[in-house]
C-alpha cells in the first residue's frame, strides 16, 4: 500500500523535535484526522540552517513532515516557499489515492513557519 520510501520515513524519521530559540515556527491541524504539524525554522542570511518537526498523526503526516523538512532543510527562504505538494509526492516516490488528501499538511505548517519568520523580522 504505502511505498518503501514513505514506510523509512515513518519508522525512520529524521529533523524530528523544536528549535528552542526558532526564528519562525508554524502549526497546522486536521479536526477530521486529528493530525497536528509543528514546523520549527532557524534562519541565518536567508537560508532555513535547521528545520525540525513534531507531529502527532497517521503514517501520511509524519512521512510527509520528515520529508518536507528534509527538503527545505538548506534551501533559501524563497525556495522552500517554492517546494510543491507534488515534490514532495516525488520524494516519498507517491501515495496511495485516498491517502492524499492530508499530504500537504506539512508543506502548509512550513508555509506557515516562513510566514512567522517574515512577521517576526519586520517587528
Amino acid at each position: 500500500m504505502y511505498s518503501k520510501k514513505v514506510i523509512e520515513q515513518f519508522t525512520g524519521p529524521v529533523n524530528v523535535g523544536t528549535i528552542e530559540d526558532a526564528d519562525g515556527v508554524g502549526e497546522v491541524g486536521s479536526t477530521v484526522d486529528g493530525d497536528i504539524i509543528t514546523i520549527y525554522i532557524k534562519v541565518e542570511d536567508n537560508v532555513l540552517t535547521d528545520v525540525k518537526f513534531k507531529t502527532f498523526g497517521c503514517v501520511v503526516a509524519i512521512s510527509t513532515s520528515t520529508m518536507v523538512t528534509q527538503l527545505a532543510k538548506g534551501k533559501t527562504v524563497e525556495e522552500a516557499l517554492n517546494i510543491t505538494n507534488d515534490d514532495v509526492l516525488d520524494a516519498l516516490d507517491g501515495l496511495p489515492e485516498g491517502k492524499r488528501r492530508c499530504s500537504g499538511f506539512a508543506l502548509d505548517a512550513l508555509n506557515k513557519a516562513i510566514e512567522n519568520y517574515t512577521e517576526n523580522k519586520k517587528a
